[in-house]
């Protein structure tokens, strides 16, 4: 069986994006403070997920010139996505984990259909958790992020895609009162998209291969 390597190619928002996300970030702070808490910094960096598959390691290389070529055609300026909302992405009560969500528009559904096509030679399925990126503190990756990763196409691309940007942990009791706030939507672009090897529960844990607009 071919070595395979779980990766997440990303969208680095631009800067009124990420002045957002860390606006809400330090709220979340105040609900759920660190360690427990995080701060948005460079081990959790805002980003959106337009892709997470596992593709053969030995094919990396591939991989990063087929999204070159597919960068080479797209001016990311014109990916245009708005925030309209703040939810939870996941609860392990009473703490729960907050995103951004995100509306794509249909240029990004096209780069990300795209996307799909040009990494589909180097694809591979069965990853386990030699595929990601493990640590002393999560030693092992979990079986629900095993499967995310092994269907995220198509049960979480094209209609069934649910951007958004991660932006802390907040209690359930805080973050109700939040959500139900008035959200002022934001329609941003892309500054930049990167690979990145993932860790447990589909944290973009280590940088592969970057590209700046």
């Amino acid at each position: 069986m071919n070595e395979l390597t779980a990766v997440d190619v990303l969208l680095t928002p631009d800067e009124s994006m990420l002045a957002l996300a860390r606006r809400i970030n330090a709220r979340l702070l105040t609900s759920v403070p660190a360690p427990t808490g995080f701060v948005l910094d460079e081990h959790h960096q805002p980003h959106i997920t337009t892709l997470q598959r596992y593709v053969r390691t030995g094919d990396l290389d591939q991989v990063y010139a087929v999204i070159g070529d597919v960068l080479a055609s797209v001016d990311l300026s014109t990916l245009k996505l708005t925030a309209h909302s703040l939810a939870d992405i996941a609860v392990q009560p009473p703490v729960a984990l907050a995103a951004i969500v995100i509306r794509p528009g249909p240029e990004v559904l096209d780069f990300q259909a795209r996307l799909i096509d040009a990494l589909s030679p180097y694809c591979g399925s069965g990853g386990t958790e030699d595929a990601y990126v493990r640590t002393d503190a999560e030693p092992s990756i979990n079986a629900a992020t095993l499967q995310y990763i092994e269907n995220y196409v198509p049960e979480h691309s094209g209609e069934n895609y649910l951007a958004h940007v991660t932006v802390g942990l907040a209690t359930r009791a805080d973050l109700d009162v939040w959500e139900a706030e008035p959200f002022d939507p934001l329609t941003f672009s892309a500054s930049g998209v990167g690979v990145y090897q993932l860790g447990n529960n589909g944290t973009a844990a280590k940088p592969l291969k970057t590209w700046t607009a």
